[in-house]
């Protein structure tokens, strides 16, 4: 049965107030993939709360200003989730951050001009299903578009195939393929597709 879709605005960024929903929700999503890494839970938690960047971020609301979903993005000047070495050892200590950093970098993307590089999707688990997700891959693209750019790319992990289903629904196509070799028991996946959406000029 098809649920019904949410009224909801799309804006940039997120509040102060806004933060630690915003991490729970980034954990939510990506904790499966982070957390041989990231654990504690309560660490991970602080640590995003403290890194994740709103001027990177798309944010979905329902009529009455509830958080839905975000999307986040990365450009050369930063992306939503910012943290370096200097967030892991305040939050996990000069060890933690010695073998956590290199590890992270693992899943790093870069940037290229002309692509707006996504840093994530995730939705509220009460609204999944009812067009949050959909509608926040429509405004990356329009921001995309306003920042010049002709492609949005993004990964998606193999043991995530409804979200793949969903961005190609949206019209990304497969661009590629990593694998993670001998750590994908650590990550627990296996390869990651980056996908691609064009961005088409308005005339």
């Amino acid at each position: 049965m098809t649920q019904e879709r949410i009224d909801m605005k799309i804006s940039n960024g997120f509040g102060d107030a806004e933060r630690a929903q915003v991490a729970a929700l980034y954990w939510q999503a990506f904790g499966a993939k982070l957390g041989s890494v990231m654990r504690p839970t309560g660490t991970a938690h602080a640590f995003f709360r403290d890194v994740l960047d709103p001027g990177f971020a798309l944010v979905a609301r329902d009529a009455q200003g509830q958080l839905l979903g975000v999307a986040g993005f990365k450009t050369a000047t930063g992306a939503l989730a910012n943290g370096g070495a200097r967030d892991l050892a305040r939050h996990y200590g000069l060890l933690g951050a010695l073998w956590r950093g290199p590890l992270l970098m693992l899943l790093e993307r870069g940037v290229e001009p002309g692509v707006l590089q996504m840093d994530g999707i995730f939705v509220d688990s009460a609204a999944r299903g009812r067009g949050v997700g959909s509608a926040l891959l429509d405004a990356i693209t329009e921001h995309a578009r306003a920042l010049g750019c002709d492609r949005v790319r993004l990964d998606v992990i193999d043991t995530n195939p409804r979200a793949q289903a969903l961005y190609e629904r949206k019209g990304f196509v497969a661009a590629g393929r990593q694998t993670t070799g001998p750590f994908r028991w650590l990550f627990g996946f296996r390869t990651a597709t980056r996908m691609e959406r064009a961005v088409i000029a308005l005339d």
